[in-house]
């Protein structure tokens, strides 16, 4: 056994003066990453500080022409919400896919970008609806959040309060799942806006990735005849027990043209 000092922040301001004042501190959101690797002794924080108490910081909101998301929603309800499911369909359908029941009514949005696991589904859809990352000091831009793989760029005891989504003309996700974990084998995220954006997740040794080679064409022509027979490289593609990296590679090109279809026919 160790020992482990809980404590249940009732602001945000509170969260983030224990995280100062404790040594190795951890903020808990849904637990489905620290919780399990606390158990397997893999982390050893002597501080854990549950963000579960604090108001404000979960809900769906519309702003303008965007959708403001708090961090500690959960995935059921963002998959539920009526007004995601009428703005951006493609993300309340990327976040019912996420797990099982029992993770999507635990599981934040907040926990899962700032974990930022290579396998996560709501990193792809992040970088793919160029969301802005809200926190407690600043605000930072899909292109500029993702770091490598469970790196971002967060600061020490920085914060997620919420992710705010620009409303596209048409978005869809697809994802091939693993069939244990419901992890994304691969999954990719197209939307046109502003500008098309393509992006990956589940297939890259950096974690979540743009498609610039499927993105140029898509700009002229928003159809899957415009990115047919176009593949990404297997080079920095992951290789593992369950998919070599040129599977994953072929993944990203199929699933991407079956979000453009999926997109385009809305």
């Amino acid at each position: 056994m160790y020992e482990t000092t809980y404590h249940r922040a009732s602001s945000v301001d509170e969260a983030a003066a224990l995280f100062k004042k404790g040594a190795d501190a951890k903020y808990l959101a849904g637990g489905h990453t620290l919780l399990p690797v606390m158990k397997q002794r893999l982390a050893l924080p002597a501080c854990v500080i549950d963000l579960g108490g604090i108001g404000g910081l979960s809900g769906v909101r519309v702003e303008g022409d965007a959708l403001t998301i708090g961090a500690m929603t959960r995935h059921a309800d963002v998959a539920a919400s009526a007004d995601v499911r009428r703005l951006i369909p493609a993300l309340a359908h990327l976040a019912g896919l996420i797990g099982d029941p029992q993770v999507r009514n635990r599981g934040t949005i907040g926990g899962s970008l700032a974990n930022n696991d290579p396998s996560a589904d709501y990193p792809a859809a992040v970088l793919g609806l160029g969301a802005t990352i809200l926190t407690d000091s600043r605000s930072i831009g899909a292109d500029d959040f993702f770091d490598g793989l469970f790196t971002t760029a967060l600061e020490e005891g920085e914060i997620i309060r919420a992710v705010s989504f620009p409303v596209p003309e048409r978005a869809a996700y697809e994802k091939f799942p693993h069939p244990a974990s419901r992890f994304a084998l691969v999954g990719v995220m197209v939307s046109k806006g502003a500008s098309v954006r393509v992006a990956a997740t589940g297939a890259g040794e950096g974690g979540v990735f743009r498609v610039p080679a499927f993105e140029a064409p898509l700009e002229k022509d928003f159809s899957v005849r415009a990115i047919e027979g176009l593949a990404v490289a297997a080079d920095d593609m992951i290789a593992d027990i369950h998919a070599p990296a040129a599977y994953r590679a072929q993944l990203v090109g199929v699933l991407a043209r079956r979000a453009v279809a999926a997109a385009a026919a809305k």
